[in-house]
């Protein structure tokens, strides 16, 4: 045999086995799909299901995405929005008051009052998607030209994503995102309609909502009436959406094929082994002591008494529930048998690449060069991160709002940082000006912990550092800005946001001159970050996608963004240390697990209504979709469209599936909409409300019949 024949049988073979891998790996069940690519003969054949344009435009556009992290649906004629309470419970709190506790006592409207605006909450429906990769990689690789530098082709690929923004705002007057997929190999222009007077109509008490507290979190089986009802008005009427989720109060049937459609907020199936080394060794480490501290402070306020406990209720679960999740991802790259695989199939495909001359000259040294960015980012992750990518609360968020805005809008548009570009301004004022009530107490924790990681990345003789501690411990200094700053006075912010460049610079506020002091500093190393790790990854991240392509296909979805996805799985237990774990729980098995202490002591209402409720109703059911946080509040629906779940967990075998998909044990769990009809109509007497979201008959067409 020639060497020619040699070299071109081993290139097949490397082909042959890499698709193998991947025909064996990328099953249906595998993968978070954008609505335009998802994957409709493999669901068929495999699940044998077909999804028509139909029904996927009828499921999209039934879909929401809550901007505080989370995801929803529309499931009535007149606007009602189905999601999770823990969704929900930002609004919750900020509606709250020392004599009103939403959270703890729950809310209906009709009982506890009307239907209540939340103060800055915003429901994004996708209209749209166009692609847009070819005008986008244009600007970063302009033709006729010698090549840019990464640094430079990163600014005008940014400028570019922010100009087609600009455009579609500009034209439509809808919210518009250039969403970035497979490290810059594609660009979609999602187009969105916003929802900003959005109003609580149900939540539960959290004790039943979140029964278990955080033992339970992460795990199943699981107790938990994990749901929120919203009402979307427009021009001051309950909105009339065209498309919304016919309810069934049957539930999960086992073995049934069930899709989600929500919006994961992040994973790194595609990243390569040394990107997750980085988060390994130095992301989740960092992530996880900030969050600590966080939960540090926050406790000490909480066990003050029951008022301050009421206040930091919500960013106390906030933090224990990034805790936990956090410590499932850093414990899944701690294992060395998710570490093989992934290495196994970095190597193959770096195999595959070699063995062709073609694709080796043109991607042969790319993860080298990725992992010599990685080894950059490992090295000014501690200082970034204090400055730039780690702030907690309210407070500080506004303040560095408040502080850049005016730099920001006296650029052109497409220069600015993405957050403060004429597309964003509406959410960033809605957040900076909304009335909710700001808690010195819970703020201090987020600001004492900024403050000492100013001092650990920067040291005590840094300028700025001196100018914000001035000779205080950072505890110390927290305390009094915090007790100083006028910052919870909407009145406030809103005069630093009408007035200005010269309002910020004459502000005396110790919290905005801290802001002020701190900002050279930490725009330089947002620069510096951009500049020598996002601007050659971004470059890089496309060539490893492009090599990837070109060895295996695009039969892997593309990793998450917090944009909305559509995954399909199958209602099934799975067995777990040798014990069988049943695909579902029921209200009999809640009163069994509750002991009537903290964090299973159920409320009284839940009480007095066991004898009334079905004992044997489905509560919470598990299945193979394939999700991750940000997919809370997703729906669950069957093959014809209907309601049958809502998607509020994942148990802990879950968590590795953001760095590769294993539905052996790995399960979404969601409660059944049979459970939350009869606690509706039982437990909180919603006889409407349930009447509204189960109508015996409703208008004809795509809104009950995809």
């Amino acid at each position: 045999m020639s060497a020619g024949a040699a070299r071109r049988r081993r290139r097949f073979a490397w082909a042959a086995f890499a698709a193998s891998l991947v025909s064996g790996a990328a099953r249906a069940d595998e993968g978070m799909w954008p609505p335009d690519m998802v994957p409709r003969a493999r669901i068929e054949q495999e699940r044998h299901v077909a999804l028509t344009d139909a029904w996927l435009d009828h499921v999209r556009l039934a879909s929401v995405r809550f901007n505080v992290g989370g995801s929803g649906s529309f499931v009535s004629p007149r606007g009602l929005v189905l999601t999770n309470h823990h969704v929900a419970g930002d609004c919750v709190a900020k509606l709250a008051s020392p004599g009103h506790d939403y959270l703890a006592a729950g809310y209906l409207a009709g009982r506890d009052g009307p239907e209540i605006a939340c103060p800055d909450l915003e429901l994004d429906q996708l209209l749209s998607i166009d692609d847009v990769t070819a005008r986008v990689q244009a600007a970063g690789a302009p033709a006729g030209g010698p090549p840019l530098s990464d640094a430079d082709a990163n600014r005008a690929t940014k400028a570019a994503m922010g100009q087609i923004e600009k455009e579609c705002h500009d034209r439509t007057g809808l919210r518009c995102d250039v969403v970035t997929f497979y490290g810059g190999a594609m660009y979609r222009l999602y187009r969105y309609r916003r929802y900003t007077d959005v109003r609580l109509v149900f939540a539960p008490e959290a004790d039943v909502a979140f029964f278990g507290g955080d033992p339970d979190n992460f795990t199943f089986p699981r107790y938990d009436l994990d749901l929120a009802i919203f009402r979307v008005y427009e021009a001051g009427r309950p909105l009339a959406p065209a498309d919304w989720l016919r309810w069934d109060p049957r539930g999960p049937v086992e073995g049934e094929v069930v899709f989600t459609s929500g919006n994961p907020a992040r994973t790194s199936r595609n990243a390569t082994l040394s990107e997750l080394e980085a988060l390994r060794d130095v992301v989740y480490p960092g992530t996880l002591a900030r969050l600590s501290a966080w939960r540090e402070g926050l406790g000490r306020w909480a066990s003050q008494g029951p008022e301050e406990k009421r206040q930091a209720r919500e960013a106390i679960f906030g933090v224990d529930n990034s805790r936990k999740a956090v410590t499932g991802y850093e414990r899944g790259l701690g294992d060395a048998a998710l570490l093989r695989k992934k290495r196994e199939r970095e190597q193959q495909l770096r195999g595959a690449v070699d063995a062709s001359p073609a694709l080796k000259d043109r991607y042969g040294g790319v993860w080298d060069a990725v992992a010599r960015a990685q080894a950059v980012y490992a090295r000014m992750y501690p200082t970034y991160a204090a400055l730039e990518a780690g702030l907690g609360g309210a407070l500080l968020r506004d303040a560095r709002a408040l502080v850049r805005l005016p730099a920001e809008r006296a650029l052109p548009n497409e220069q600015r940082m993405p957050e403060y570009r004429e597309t964003a301004l509406d959410e960033l004022s809605m957040h900076v000006l909304s009335p909710a009530p700001i808690y010195p107490g819970v703020e201090q924790a987020f600001v004492a912990q900024w403050l000492s990681a100013l001092l650990a990345a920067l040291g005590p003789q840094d300028p700025a550092v001196g100018q914000v501690l001035a000779g205080r411990p950072a505890e110390r200094a927290a305390r009094e800005i915090v007790a100083t700053t006028r910052l919870y006075d909407v009145y406030a912010r809103r005069a630093l946001w009408d007035g200005g460049a010269a309002a910020v610079a004459a502000s005396t506020d110790p919290l905005v001159a801290a802001m002020r002091a701190v900002d050279p500093t930490a725009r330089a190393a947002r620069k510096r970050y951009e500049d020598e790790v996002e601007a050659p990854m971004r470059s890089l991240g496309r060539r490893v996608a492009e090599a990837t392509f070109a060895v295996e296909g695009t039969r892997l979805a593309p990793d998450a963004t917090f944009t909305l996805r559509l995954s399909v799985g199958v209602v099934k237990g799975y067995v777990e240390q040798g014990r069988r774990i049943a695909f579902t729980t029921d209200f009999a098995g809640m009163y069994r697990h509750a002991t009537g202490v903290e964090p299973l002591a159920l409320p009284e209402r839940w009480l007095a209504a066991k004898d009334r409720l079905s004992p044997d109703t489905a509560l919470d059911f598990v299945s193979t979709n394939d999700i991750i946080g940000g997919n809370s509040g997703s729906p669950v629906v069957d093959a014809s469209g209907a309601l049958v779940g809502l998607v509020f967990d994942g148990n802990l075998a879950s968590l590795p599936n953001r760095f590769i998909y294993d539905e052996t044990t790995a399960r979404a769990v969601s409660v059944a909409t049979a459970a939350m009809t009869e606690a509706l109509r039982v437990v909180y007497g919603a006889d409407a409300l349930v009447d509204e979201l189960s109508p015996r008959s409703g208008p004809a067409g795509k809104a009950n019949a995809p």
